[in-house]
C-alpha cells in the first residue's frame, strides 16, 4: 500500500485538529513555520549537493509538508486550500510557457518543427511575468518595476535579482570596465570609512554602509562575469574548509598544537597545503 497527496492532506487535517490533534502543530502559525520552511529548503539543496539522492527524498517530503502545513492553515482561514494552490499553479505554468501549451490548453502541443529559440523564450518568460505583475499591482501606491523581488530572500540572491531586475529596463553599466572602476571605488570608501571610525570620528554604521556598498558591486561584478555569486562564494566555503582541515591533520601528525602556533607557521602549512592542491 503507498499513501497519496489525499492521505498526506488527511494526516495534516488530523494534526491540526484543536481537539485530538498535535499540540505544537495546532499553535503554529504561517509566520512561526517560515524558518522551518527556509531550513527545510537549504536542506533540499545540501541533499543535491552532496548528491545522497536517497536523502533527497525525505528533504523533499520535508519539503512538501511545508506546502502541505501552509495549505492547510490557508483552509482553516478560508484563505485558500492545497487545490487551489495546485489550480493557480498549473494555470500560471501553462500562461507561462506558451512555447508548449500554444492554445493555453494543458491538451494542447506546439508543432516541434517550429520551436522558439531559447532567447525567445526567456523574453516571452519575462514578457509575461511583467504582464502579471501590472495586471496585480502592489497594494499601496508605491508600486515598482522591482515589486515581486522577496524582501526576505538572502541578501546575495536579493541583490542579484534588483539588479536584473533593473537592468532589463536599462539601468547597467555598459559593460564590465566601469564595474571594475566601481569595486575599487567602493574598496577606497570602505577604508576611509574605517579609518574615520579608528580615528573617532566617524562610526560603524558607516563602515557596515560602505561595505554593503562593496558586497553589492561584487555582486554586478558576478553578473557581469555570467557567475552564480552564491555559488562562487560556497566553492570558496569549501576550499576553505577543506584547506583547514588539512592544516589540522597536518599539526596533528607532526604532534604540533594548532592553538599555539604563530600565524607565519600556521600561512606556511596553507601555503604547502595549496601546493599540493595544484599538483
Amino acid at each position: 500500500m503507498s499513501y497519496s497527496i489525499e492521505d498526506l492532506k488527511l494526516l495534516m487535517a488530523r494534526l491540526r485538529n484543536p481537539d485530538d490533534g498535535c499540540p505544537w502543530d495546532t499553535r503554529q502559525t504561517f509566520e512561526s513555520i517560515v524558518p522551518h520552511t527556509i531550513e527545510e529548503a537549504y536542506e533540499v539543496a545540501d541533499a543535491i549537493e552532496q548528491k545522497d539522492y536517497p536523502h533527497l527524498k525525505d528533504e523533499l517530503g520535508d519539503l512538501l509538508f511545508q506546502v502541505i502545513f501552509y495549505a492547510r492553515m490557508g483552509e482553516e482561514s478560508a484563505y485558500f486550500n492545497f487545490d487551489d494552490i495546485v489550480d493557480h499553479l498549473v494555470r500560471k505554468l501553462i500562461r507561462r510557457h506558451p512555447h508548449v501549451f500554444p492554445e493555453g490548453t494543458l491538451e494542447s502541443r506546439v508543432d516541434p518543427d517550429h520551436r522558439p529559440s531559447e532567447a525567445w523564450i526567456k523574453e516571452s518568460w519575462e514578457r509575461i511575468k511583467a504582464e502579471e505583475r501590472a495586471e496585480n499591482p502592489a497594494p499601496d501606491a508605491d508600486a515598482s518595476r522591482l515589486d515581486g523581488i522577496a524582501r526576505t530572500l538572502p541578501a546575495m540572491a536579493r541583490a542579484e535579482k534588483l539588479q536584473r531586475r533593473a537592468a532589463r529596463h536599462g539601468f547597467d553599466w555598459p559593460d564590465i570596465g566601469p564595474v571594475f572602476d566601481k569595486l575599487h571605488e567602493e574598496i577606497d570608501e570602505l577604508k576611509e570609512a574605517w579609518r574615520m571610525a579608528e580615528a573617532g570620528s566617524g562610526d560603524l554604521d558607516a563602515v557596515e554602509d560602505e561595505l554593503g556598498d562593496l558586497l553589492f558591486v561584487c555582486v554586478n561584478l558576478a553578473r557581469f562575469l555570467k557567475v552564480n555569486p552564491e555559488q562562487a562564494l560556497k566553492r570558496t566555503n569549501h576550499k576553505f574548509d577543506a584547506r583547514f582541515r588539512a592544516i589540522e591533520r597536518v599539526m596533528a601528525k607532526e604532534g604540533r598544537n594548532l592553538d599555539e602556533e604563530p600565524l607565519e607557521a600556521l600561512d606556511a602549512v596553507w601555503q604547502s597545503v595549496k601546493g599540493v592542491e595544484r599538483e
